[in-house]
Formats: C-alpha cells, structure tokens, sequence
C-alpha cells in the first residue's frame, strides 16, 4: 500500500513542479515593493460619480520587461496600457533599462472603479521609488495621467477623488497643473403642478481653497513627474531642459514658401482670366467670382505671413487658396463639357505617383520620421476626400465633387513636398520598421485607454470625431502604414487630453493660462530636440501654426492653438532619449535593485543608502497557482 502511495505521488509531485514554474516566473524573487494610495472614481447605482480610496501595491524585480497588473475588484477600463507606460517613462526619468526588470502591480478597493490613465502618475512614481528604494509619504495622494514625455496629464472626476484622498487620511492631494479650476454642473428640479421644472447650471469650484475649507487638505498642482516624484519621496530629480536659448522659427522652409506663394499666385491670375473668357452664365459667374475673391484675400493673408517669416503658416494659407481656385478652375472644365471622370482619372494618377513615392522612401533619422509620416496621412486623407468626390457625382452633386476632387488633388500635393523636405534633411541612422511598428502599437494603446477613460464618463456619442480618429490610426496600423498610424495615434490622444483639460471653461484668461504652459513646454520639447542633433521640422511647423492661432486670441482658437503646442511638443520628443541628475551628480542613477546576482547586496547613491530584499525562494504566485490548489488536496486524499 505504502509503494501502490508513492508511485501515485511521484508523477503527482513532477506535475506540480512542472506546473510551479512558469508560475514562479510571473513572480518577484527578488526586489522592492512600494505602497501607495491613489483616488479613483466610482460610478454609483444612480449613475452618480463618487471617489474611492484605492490600494497600489508595486515591486520591481529583476527580470526581462514584463508588466504584471492585478485589478481587484477589475476596473471598468483596463489599466495595462497605462501601466506599461508608467514603466517606460520611469525607465526614461532615471536612465534605467527597463528591459531587465520585471513590474508587479497590485491594484485593490472596495467598490469597482473607473481605471484607466488616471493612476498612471501614481504608478510611474511607484516604481521610480521601487527601483531607487526610496520611502513613500503616505500622507500624499495623487491624480494624472502619465504621458509619454513625463508630464502629468489631466484627468476628471478630481473633486470626487478630493473627496477620497480626504477619507484615506491624505494631507497633501496633486492634481495636474492646469486644472485647479472644476466646472461643476448642478440641476434643480421644482413642481409647477403636473409639470417639472429643471434648471441646469454651471458653477467653476476653485479646488485648492475647497479642499483646503472643507478637510484641510493641501491640494498643490504638478507638471511632471519630477514634480511629483519630489512630494512623493523627498528626492529631487532634474529635469531635461535645453541649455541654451531656444529659437524657433521656419527659415528652413523659406525658399519652398516663397516658391509655393509664386506658383499659386500665378495660378490665381490664370483662373481668374480663364473665368472672364468663360461661356458661364451670370448667376454661375457670380458664386465663382466669389469664390475666387475669397481665394484673393487668403492669398494676402500668405503675403503677410511671408513677409513676417512664418512660412509654415504662407505655404497652410497658400494651400487653402489653392483648394479653391482648382475648384473654379475644374468647374470651369466640367460646365464647359470636360468628363468629371477625367478630372478624377487625374487625381487618382496624382495619389497613386507620390504613394509609389513614399512607400519606397528608407526611413533615417526622426526629422525624416516625422515628415514622412506628415506624408502617410495627407495621402491617405486624400483617398478619403477622392472618396467623397465620387460619393457626391453619384448623388448628382456636381459642385461638391469637384471641390472635394480639387482637395484631394492639392492634398496630394503637400504630401509629395513633405516627402521631399524629408529626404533634404534626412539623417545618417536608419529608423527600422520594427521600431516604428513597436512605437505606433504603444500609442495606439496609449491613446485607446484615454479615449475609453474620456468616453465612460462623457458618452462615446458625445466624442464621436474622438473614436473615429483613433479608428484612423489603428486602419494606418493595419495597412502597415506604422508612422501615419504613430502620429495619428498620438493626435487622438492629444485631442483626448486636451478635451479633459478644457471642458466647461468659458474663461479665456484661464484658457490662456494653461496654453502658456503648454507653449513653453513645446518650446522646450524643441529645444531639447535640435540639441540632440535632430532639426524637429514638424514640431516647429506646428508651434508657428500654434502661434497663429493664439494670435486670434478667441475661445476656440485658443483651444485649437493648445492642440497644436501639444502637437509640436510631443511630435519633438518622438524617439528621443531622455538624461537625467539626482541633484548636481551623474546622468545615469544607479539602482539598489541587483539585476546580474541573486545576494543581497547594497548599493549607496548621492541621495540614500538602501540594501536589496530578497524574497523566499518558495514563493508563488500567479495564475500557476490555482491549478496547483486541486493537486494538493488530491495528495491529501491519497
């Protein structure tokens, strides 16, 4: 009986084995834990938003790259994009490579939550001090996002995650810098017989004096995770900022400006005696001479900007114009007899020669990146208008055709000349497919967690240009069109950002307020740019679009002009390494954290002294661990 037990437990025990040891390779054998607090957001029964005070329990081990996350109860919107990026950048502020590390983190509360980006802050310094072995302040919380530059980015729900900061004994509360301002909508209803009355109204809540009124809790707005690193531990870490000065301007474009300028004024004049020698009638004579008067006037408009050297913003104004003229110039065509089918003959002949163009194109160097991924998505925004144009001949709308037609046709156009810079100022080092394929799935994700985190609290209905843009992206990631898939991508994300940073404000004083930081920043981002010898063309053409835009000063053009800094900050900072200082010492921070032995050992910085915690050897966890439970009982029974 004794024999009949062991032959039993002998292949029992070599299954369990087998079966423990991918499980023991999903956990930390050795290496640091963290513990922090962070805010989330709770939808009620009645749809009400409510904070929760939630757990993060995070270790960082050695290990091969990997980011472990374990959601209790699961979150509504999946925090493992977010999580991976709180690595990345944690990798970046402190020069580490994360490839050799493996992240844990356990997130736990009471009640299902939101989740999403909005503990990617909380995360990112969760493991900055994991790997630094610092100490954690548990009298501080924290809401924001992380973004891939390390800035803390905005988030909703923030007086309700006040709320729980308070509960969970928090003294100090950050919030992204920008949005210590919360609109607050409130409904009365009131009975007038069988009818009820309901008033909406908007009140803005200045978070800091509330919190500080109410609980006592110091609220303090943060721009990165320098800054919050710094409230969370004590310890300074520096941040990148250009050593010199920073110009920005677009000279580089200044003979393709004034060029661009010649030929469509030239073109102007051309249609304009062309519809004088026309056989049109009166009223069609009339709507065209309109049009193109319209055309005239953004043609002065790219004078002015010429002679003010902004040359991105001509050659935006020259395209507009253009659009228009080939407009009445093709309608001319088609009144006076011309098949329309011939006019799109042409403009499919025009995407598919600069297609062939670009798709052939060796990637070298971020300046290059950059503009051909400015190409990528002019192209295949002009298939998309050659699209509409069709759609609009076969519903008889012949106006609307051509115009959509005469849009694709120039699109085409800036797409070649893109393609072109992008070869004049290409680098040495050749950008791999692999890596842009890699950096475009990653903000793909990126963007997808804020659009579902955006669209669970306002209605995916409410952010419809939202959703279709990031389905743009993944379509470009599909086609293998990996750097339009990259930077619309990264577009959809900004747009997403700038939604939560801007909704309910009607002040434009505080609008400006924010789109001073966000212009700095980009100047900065560019700044930091050429000085790792890369010329940002992109990013600097939308920082003077940017400029444009402030100039208006009114409440949309403001908003778009923080688009567009956003744009041109995070466009300069693609593919760029990061260097970073622990107060005056050395770039590169080493961790306490052993990667190449398993002995305890300690290692002394700058800043502190730490020694590395080695876990039991026995330890298990993971999912290997549920399929060992029913073995051991079986064992037991025997």
């Amino acid at each position: 009986m004794v024999r009949m037990r062991k032959k039993v437990l002998m292949p029992l025990f070599l299954i369990l084995m087998l079966l423990a040891i991918p499980a023991y390779a999903q956990c930390p054998y050795e290496g640091r834990t963290v513990t922090l607090k962070a805010p989330a957001v709770s939808v009620t029964s009645t749809g009400e938003l409510v904070g929760v005070p939630t757990d993060f329990i995070i270790t960082v081990a050695p290990g091969s790259g990997h980011v472990y996350v374990e959601t209790w109860p699961l979150t509504q919107v999946d925090m493992q994009a977010s999580a991976r990026l709180a690595a990345e950048v944690a990798g970046r502020v402190l020069g580490v490579d994360m490839s050799k590390y493996d992240v844990f983190i356990q997130v736990k509360a009471d009640s299902p939550i939101i989740g999403g980006p909005s503990a990617g802050g909380t995360m990112t310094v969760g493991i900055i001090a994991a790997i630094m072995g610092w100490d954690i302040r548990k009298d501080v919380m924290m809401t924001g996002m992380i973004n891939p530059d390390g800035s803390i980015g905005p988030v909703g729900g923030i007086l309700e995650k006040a709320s729980a900061a308070h509960q969970a004994g928090a003294k100090i509360f950050l919030i992204p810098e920008g949005q210590r301002i919360q609109v607050v909508t409130e409904s009365k209803s009131r009975q007038i017989g069988p009818i009820t009355q309901i008033t909406t109204t908007q009140r803005k809540v200045d978070v800091v004096k509330y919190a500080q009124e109410r609980w006592g809790l110091k609220v303090i707005e943060v721009k990165d995770i320098y800054d919050a690193v710094y409230y969370f531990t004590g310890h300074k870490l520096e941040r990148p900022k250009p050593r010199t000065n920073v110009i920005i301007n677009t000279s580089f474009l200044e003979s393709e400006a004034k060029k661009d300028y010649k030929e469509t004024e030239d073109y102007y004049n051309e249609i304009k005696r062309k519809l004088a020698e026309s056989d049109v009638g009166y009223s069609t004579y009339s709507y065209l001479k309109a049009a193109l008067d319209d055309a005239s006037r953004t043609l002065k408009m790219a004078e002015d900007s010429l002679n003010q050297e902004k040359y991105y913003t001509a050659m935006s104004l020259d395209f507009q114009a253009r659009i228009i003229i080939r407009h009445v110039d093709w309608y001319i065509d088609v009144y006076e007899g011309k098949d329309i089918d011939d006019i799109f003959s042409e403009v499919k002949d025009e995407i598919k020669s600069v297609e062939n163009y670009v798709s052939n194109l060796t990637i070298k160097g971020v300046t290059m990146l950059q503009t051909v991924a400015a190409s990528e998505t002019r192209i295949e925004e002009a298939k998309e208008y050659l699209k509409e144009a069709e759609a609009s001949y076969y519903n008889q709308d012949y106006w609307n055709a051509v115009g959509n037609a005469a849009y694709a046709y120039e699109r085409a156009k800036t797409a070649e000349l893109w393609a072109k810079l992008g070869e004049k100022f290409a680098g040495k080092t050749v950008i791999s497919r692999d890596a842009i394929k890699k950096a475009a799935r990653d903000q793909l994700d990126n963007a997808k967690l804020i659009v579902m985190y955006i669209t669970s609290m306002f209605g995916e209905q409410n952010l419809k240009d939202l959703v279709d843009l990031l389905n743009k992206g993944e379509e470009y990631y599909e086609d293998g069109k990996y750097s339009a898939a990259l930077f619309s991508a990264m577009e959809a994300r900004i747009r997403g950002e700038v939604i939560l940073d801007t909704i309910g404000i009607e002040n434009v004083s505080v609008l400006k307020d924010k789109l001073s930081m966000m212009k700095e920043d980009a100047k900065n981002a560019i700044g930091l740019a050429q000085e790792g010898g890369t010329l940002p063309l992109l990013s600097i053409a939308y920082y003077e679009f940017a400029e444009s835009y402030e100039a208006k000063g009114d409440l949309q053009d403001i908003i778009t002009a923080m688009v567009f800094y956003q744009y041109a900050k995070e466009t300069a900072l693609v593919f760029q390494e990061w260097k970073v200082k622990v107060g005056n010492t050395s770039e590169v921070i080493s961790s306490p954290i052993v990667t190449t032995t398993t002995t305890t050992s300690s290692t002394t910085t700058s800043t502190t002294t730490t020694t590395t915690t080695q876990l039991p050897s026995t330890s298990i966890c993971g999912p290997g661990i549920l399929l060992l439970l029913p073995l051991l009982a079986l064992i037991r029974r025997r």
